[in-house]
């Protein structure tokens, strides 16, 4: 049974997933609670303390659309940019799927502090659940976002869920990147890159999607294919045009963008 298929048998029967972090922390041993906590803490406090060093910029594929985040909307961005979005999107209140492996789990913490909500589910582990809680959070108007490559990779290949949430919700799905002039790149399999003090960073978003509510698969594969070259393109832009951020086609944005 394909993924679409169980999400379709399932999405009336399954209790919405979103949990606190408090409860889940007793799937862990106390070595990896103080880990976690520790790793939150850690990773909150260095973001906060580079975020207001950085000098972000934005720029949209359709000339006409000027709205950072959009609600009801489904975003999708790579793993990589993670660090850097998270700091331009805070407090927006915006849902994202978050595992319930270690790393998941400190990563959800982390992005909870900036204002982000945790939908439980990955694409590994309880990816059914996680989407239905996607579309339970559409239905009540809220904005979503997925690390589309996340969270094992592979780096830069999108995966389905975005497509099929479009679909069956008949909502809006676009895609962004964000590229950093300078960066310290990790040497995981996404390549995650921290901002070093000062750096330059442009956000690129891209022109909006509709998946046809009848689409059949080979419909949400074109789809797919779409997204896919978005993602490619939006960060191909954004990587080409970061040194120019602060010139006349890339003003610094000088305050927070508001709904």
């Amino acid at each position: 049974m394909t993924l679409v298929d169980s999400y379709n048998r399932r999405v009336s029967t399954v209790a919405a997933p979103e949990i606190p972090a408090q409860n889940v922390s007793s799937r862990f041993t106390l070595k990896q609670r103080f880990a976690l906590w520790a790793i939150t803490w850690a990773g909150y406090l260095t973001l906060r303390a580079l975020g207001p060093t950085l000098r972000f910029a934005v720029s949209w594929e359709d000339p006409s659309d000027h709205t950072p985040v959009k609600r009801p909307h489904i975003y999708s961005f790579w793993h990589s940019c993670m660090l850097p979005a998270m700091f331009v999107f805070r407090d927006f209140g915006i849902r994202v799927m978050s595992s319930d492996s270690f790393d998941g789990e400190y990563t959800g913490r982390i992005m909870m502090k900036f204002g982000f909500v945790k939908v439980r589910g990955s694409s590994t582990r309880g990816a059914i659940r996680g989407l239905i809680g996607m579309r339970r959070a559409l239905e009540d108007e809220k904005t979503i976002a997925f690390t589309i490559d996340g969270p094992k990779g592979p780096r830069y290949v999108a995966k389905p869920g975005p497509v099929l949430l479009s679909r069956t919700t008949g909502v809006p799905l676009s895609v962004f990147h964000v590229a950093l002039d300078r960066a310290w790149v990790l040497n995981t399999w996404d390549k995650l890159m921290i901002p070093k003090p000062f750096s330059r960073a442009l956000v690129r978003f891209s022109r909006e999607m509709l998946v046809p509510t009848d689409a059949d698969e080979a419909q949400r594969e074109a789809s797919l294919a779409e997204m896919q070259a978005a993602l490619d393109r939006v960060r191909e832009f954004a990587e080409a045009n970061v040194d120019k951020v602060g010139s006349s086609p890339f003003p610094v944005l000088k305050v927070k963008p508001k709904l």
